[in-house]
């Protein structure tokens, strides 16, 4: 299938590394130009050269960025424009680190404000600029990476911040929709990634069980019994990200290899 993508110039946030990093891997075989952004510049160096090993063809800079300031959003996008010539395509990623476990008991306003400010603001500096370049093409994408605690109890800050995406996202689509530019949700459940094993080895040392058996209780925790990692994931922001998917608006794509027992519609 032609996912038609070639030439397309799409900007990934949070690219340096884990889902972010994936998805800037995937577009760019599709043929999409990637603009890389996060706070890292070693980071993003070295998956700069990892996407131009792969995928020569292309188009691939990277641009250092802290997406709580606006003024460093707003010049990210206008630098991204002036290199590549448009912004088609924006693949909202950059978060902060969360806690495993958020309760009243343990809630700090700073804790929430700094996931809010990066996660939710974030994502709507980022959206805010780059939406301007995407009306003047009659065209875009823009797809916004929360998590499935969006949709369960247990982790406070966790749902707060990824159940706000999902209402910006709706937003977005409403508004920007009679432009050409459709807004979509991926909530991504318990995804492997390079901090996996981290949280791997943690869990077996809390529990005293084996690597493996954290490994299963971690990350196999789907109806499907099975491991979903960043490329997983990847490939669903990438058909988002193509005209393909007019037909797809507002709406939440739920990326956790099934959750047990609940029913939505």
């Amino acid at each position: 299938m032609n996912l038609q993508l070639k030439s397309k110039v799409a900007i990934v946030t949070g690219a340096s590394r884990g889902i972010g990093k994936a998805i800037s891997k995937k577009l760019a075989s599709e043929g999409s130009n990637i603009a890389l952004v996060a706070r890292s510049e070693k980071d993003l160096e070295n998956v700069k050269s990892e996407i131009l090993s792969e995928s020569n063809d292309i188009k691939c800079e990277y641009f250092i960025c802290d997406t709580r300031f606006d003024e460093q959003v707003k010049k990210m996008v206008t630098d991204v424009f002036s290199l590549f010539g448009s912004v088609d395509i924006l693949v909202n990623c950059a978060a902060m680190p969360a806690s495993g476990t958020s309760s009243i008991d343990s809630f700090e306003g700073e804790d929430l404000m700094e996931q809010i400010d990066v996660k939710v603001s974030g994502y709507l500096r980022c959206a805010k600029y780059a939406s301007k370049y995407m009306k003047d093409n009659g065209w875009g994408r823009i797809i916004n990476i929360s998590g499935l605690n969006a949709r369960i109890s247990g982790n406070l800050i966790g749902s707060i911040r990824n159940i706000s995406v999902s209402s910006l996202t709706k937003n977005l689509a409403d508004d920007l929709g009679p432009y050409g530019i459709n807004t979509t949700v991926v909530h991504p459940g318990m995804t492997y990634t390079e901090r996996s094993n981290g949280m791997i080895k943690d869990l077996a040392k809390k529990k005293s069980i084996t690597f493996e058996e954290a490994n299963e209780l971690l990350l196999k925790n789907n109806s499907i019994k099975s491991v979903i990692d960043s490329e997983d994931i990847a490939n669903i922001v990438v058909f988002l990200s193509s005209p393909l998917s007019k037909s797809i608006n507002g709406d939440a794509i739920a990326a956790g290899g099934g959750t047990r027992g609940s029913i939505y519609y």
